[in-house]
């Protein structure tokens, strides 16, 4: 259990990724909108991260996302409950606290790949791309978080039912 200042630095700290992330997005469109030529630079400027400086971080945050991942997805076999993606997005018996869950999960993450993104870009491109460095924290903190969270809950799934424990403790 997570005591209550804890838990208080957990939503504020999800409520600032959040409302960064929105920030970011309209900082982004207003600064430099959204043509042909935009969405061309957006995706080379997104594909050269992979081969310049600070390569390091699309290791370090996939790990840090699955750090995130690793006792979110044993809690989800323990209870029973089903895949957290499908079940948080589609099933409608879910609790809205699910996707609550995985924003608290990743914040941290997110908000380190932002101030990655944001030291890469000034440090490479010499400008501020609002928007890329919102897409970099999604692609390297967000997307795997999911991907790990399932495979640990399967993976947990798999263990307890070895064991003979069962899905709930």
């Amino acid at each position: 259990m997570t005591s209550a200042p804890t838990s208080a630095f957990a939503r504020a700290l999800t409520w600032l990724a959040v409302a960064m992330s929105v920030v970011l997005l309209g900082l982004g469109i207003a600064w430099y909108g959204w043509s042909i030529e935009i969405h061309r630079r957006f995706w080379a400027d997104i594909f050269e991260r992979i081969h310049g400086p600070m390569t390091f971080r699309f290791y370090l945050q996939p790990v840090m996302a699955a750090l995130a991942a690793l006792p979110d997805g044993i809690r989800d076999a323990r209870l029973g409950h089903k895949s957290f993606f499908w079940s948080a997005w589609w099933d409608n018996n879910a609790s809205a606290g699910r996707l609550r869950e995985g924003a608290i999960s990743t914040a941290r993450v997110v908000l380190l790949g932002l101030s990655m993104d944001v030291i890469y870009q000034f440090k490479v491109l010499d400008r501020f791309y609002p928007a890329e460095a919102l897409m970099m924290a999604i692609l390297l903190a967000v997307i795997p978080y999911f991907i790990f969270r399932w495979i640990v809950e399967r993976a947990a799934i798999w263990w307890f039912a070895r064991k003979g424990t069962g899905a709930l403790m």
